[in-house]
């Protein structure tokens, strides 16, 4: 591009950061990108009183990437026959959502040649889905191979900064960045990880410099919008994703139209403006483009749920969870898909696995109350073990949820209570009556 172009018209955004600096803005709360696997809201039955409660805030993560070939393989060492042979297995495992059978195969071609240096990598990538303490390591091995590969840099260094060790991850590619100054991608990452510290000056200015080197550096432009989006600058950090996605004219042609992690971000941004049509567009094209983004899959759903459509949603969920199988968020959201769609036990299913996992998380147990409330049935219960069971997550839920949230569970604990009373005097009335105490004797004869 002529770097007078969108290029240009994002330096001039990350501008206008600089010029704010001047005078600091008020202290606005911190809202991270990309919204992480957020637990969903439940989803009531068609009933008057039933409005489920907002969802707890899920902490913050970025996608992992992709295990994409390298673009430029200079300075890799070339693969082994048989390495490259269970390399592009495990691609293609991947790309149909096997993730098992892809970090079976990428770890076979590590094995056939120990110098595979992207076949760690993409490792790596797998690994940071599937078991993600095993990651760094393979990213590690990657870069140790190819010192030079940028790939394997970038991913181990934000690797870090997702497991909360964000300072070595600023040393780590701080240090990268002075040993390979031209390596603009490796600049787009620190200026990510300056971002995360909430440095917005570093980010930006770091960010810009990654252009200059390379005017065609996707995740700097990519990071200038992250970061004005962290700081709450949304107008600014649609300026920037519309150069990266539209454009500006036939002489200012989009930098990246099929970017999905763009997408992803202006989806976000309309979901936070309310904008749901839009957004829904947006988290569509985010799962045509990358089907591994759980986050969008998970997004979509909840849209198609808050408008009734448990049928449609319920396989984007059930796709999602072969890229995250450990994912609470879409199993929650599988078990209100179920629900709605009057599968009581199979969703049962779902929650009692959540429940396991994490039972001081309040939404688990109002699903759970909810489903015991509303369904006519639960398998292997009785009419008064369901509402007994009703009664006891809505009380647990009472006790963990946060007391700022709306809520209807005194509402669905009323009703519990009722149907109990009508339960136990149903009972009472149809058991029975004890015989009627003999007659006295007869008074003894004078």
């Amino acid at each position: 591009m002529r770097y007078g172009d969108a290029a240009v018209m994002l330096l001039i955004a990350a501008g206008l950061v600089a010029c704010e600096d001047a005078t600091p803005p008020p202290q606005i709360p911190q809202t991270p990108y990309p919204t992480a696997y957020p637990q969903p809201t439940a989803y009531p039955p068609p009933a008057p009183t039933a409005t489920a409660p907002p969802a707890p805030t899920a902490p913050p993560a970025a996608p992992p990437p992709a295990p994409l070939p390298p673009a430029n393989t200079s300075g890799l060492p070339p693969m082994s026959p048989q390495a490259q042979a269970s390399y592009q297995q495990g691609q293609a495992a991947f790309r149909s959502g096997q993730l098992q059978t892809a970090m079976a195969y990428f770890n076979q071609a590590t094995q056939y040649d120990p110098r595979a240096a992207q076949a760690f990598y993409a490792l790596g990538t797998v690994q940071e889905r599937v078991s993600r303490g095993q990651a760094i390591a393979s990213y590690q091995r990657a870069y140790q191979i190819a010192p030079k590969y940028e790939d394997a840099i970038v991913a181990y260094g934000l690797a870090m900064a997702k497991q909360g060790a964000v300072s070595n991850a600023d040393s780590f590619l701080t240090d990268k960045r002075g040993r390979l100054p031209k390596a603009a991608r490796v600049a787009a990452a620190l200026a990510e990880v300056k971002s995360l510290q909430k440095d917005t000056a570093s980010a930006q200015r770091i960010a810009q410099e990654a252009l200059k080197v390379d005017p065609d550096c996707r995740p700097a432009m990519l990071t200038i919008a992250r970061d004005h989006f962290r700081q709450r600058r949304l107008d600014l950090s649609l300026y920037a994703l519309k150069a990266i996605l539209d454009g500006f004219g036939d002489d200012n042609p989009p930098r990246d139209k099929e970017n999905a992690e763009a997408h992803l971000l202006r989806a976000t941004i309309w979901d936070e403006k309310n904008e749901r049509a839009a957004a829904m567009g947006a988290y569509k094209k985010v799962v045509q483009l990358r089907p591994d983004i759980v986050v969008a899959r998970l997004k979509l759903a909840t849209y198609l749920l808050e408008s009734g459509d448990a049928q449609q949603a319920l396989p984007v969920l059930q796709q999602a969870l072969s890229y995250d199988p450990s994912n609470i968020g879409l199993h929650l959201s599988i078990g209100d898909a179920l629900r709605l769609m009057g599968r009581f036990d199979e969703a049962k299913k779902e929650f009692e696995w959540v429940a396991q996992r994490d039972s001081a998380l309040p939404q688990v147990h109002y699903n759970l109350g909810l489903l015991y409330v509303f369904a006519p049935k639960v398998s292997g219960m009785t009419s008064k073990q369901q509402v007994e069971a009703a009664i006891v997550e809505l009380e647990k839920y009472k006790e963990l949820r946060r007391k700022t949230d709306p809520s209807d569970h005194e509402e669905l604990l009323k009703r519990a209570k009722l149907k109990k009373a009508e339960i136990d005097a149903l009972a009472a009335a149809n058991a029975p009556q004890p015989p009627p105490p003999p007659p006295p004797p007869p008074p003894p004869t004078q």
